[in-house]
């Protein structure tokens, strides 16, 4: 936890096989005014597997309950999620949707989706290549020991093949290599129990649901060369978010926060002013209390 006492609290939650180090951008910029809260995800970076080594989403929307009692002690937060860690942030949702209510003011939804990841990758690398990356997945998840064997003898020994699969998959056509490396480099020290256990978690997940529990302000953010989880993903869950706003990044892919890290930061910042200036409207909630009246960022 970085940033000044008293102030409001953003808690940032990476995407799979990630760490908080990939929020680099976001604590330099966000902790000089807000209490920044980053989060590895169990698992990765330095967070263990968790009770019973439970990989679900499930599992990580609880996580991210934990988080807030443990750290936002007074006044509610703004959560940023990227990818897995925006499906964590509807997890989250889904199952507790008063506590949802009680303690998150606004979500930002970096390259995620709430189902239809299969759909996603299929629209976002071609038909064949999609298809064939899912059923890939599937496979994995269904034999954990075929990761460890495929991990051994590319990934983890094979740098070039590692910023491959980091630029076709996280990136659009301008990053830079040396962010390309990094990211590889993080992805490819994931715990092989990481990709074996969430796997099937992602492939299979459908939080669609879990989107009307979301009634606070939402912006989403997506790149336009997004190949894992595209712009079509983004839109889908425009539609069913009671109050959201989307934003497209030309030429990002699916680490905007890092390939376009100004424009991200000021786009944030502006959405998280907008919604702590956000008047309260008294009237009765799910749980009888004073409800915050939604309003649009603006931009």
């Amino acid at each position: 936890m970085v940033g000044p006492e008293g102030r409001p609290t953003l808690v940032f939650l990476h995407g799979f096989s990630g760490d908080l180090t990939l929020w680099h951008y976001q604590w330099k910029h966000f902790s000089k005014d807000y209490r920044c809260v980053l989060v590895d995800q169990r698992g990765h970076g330095r967070s263990g597997p968790g009770a019973g080594g439970d990989y679900s989403l499930e599992a990580l929307g609880r996580d991210l309950k934990a988080v807030l009692d443990a750290e936002v002690q007074e006044g509610p937060a703004v959560v940023i999620g990227h990818s897995m860690g925006g499906m964590a942030v509807l997890s989250f949702a889904g199952q507790l949707p008063e506590e949802f209510d009680r303690r998150v003011r606004g979500v930002v939804l970096a390259n995620t989706a709430a189902s239809d990841l299969v759909r996603s990758m299929v629209a976002g690398l071609g038909a064949h290549a999609g298809r064939f990356l899912a059923a890939s997945a599937r496979r994995l998840a269904s034999k954990p020991d075929r990761v460890y064997r495929i991990r051994a003898r590319t990934l983890s020994r094979n740098a070039d093949l590692a910023f491959l699969a980091a630029r076709l998959t996280n990136f659009g056509p301008d990053a830079p290599p040396s962010l390309v490396e990094y990211v590889a480099g993080v992805g490819a020290r994931a715990p092989v129990e990481v990709w074996s256990n969430l796997l099937g978690s992602l492939i299979e997940m459908d939080l669609g649901d879990a989107l009307e529990s979301v009634r606070v302000p939402t912006l989403i953010v997506v790149g336009d060369v997004d190949r894992l989880t595209p712009p079509s993903s983004a839109k889908a869950m425009k539609r069913r978010l009671p109050d959201a706003r989307l934003v497209v990044f030309k030429g990002a892919g699916h680490c905007t926060m890092l390939e376009r890290h100004d424009q991200f930061n000021r786009l944030v910042k502006r959405f998280i002013r907008e919604v702590l200036e956000a008047e309260v409207d008294v009237a009765p909630a799910r749980t009888g209390g004073t409800r915050r009246k939604p309003r649009r960022a603006a931009g």
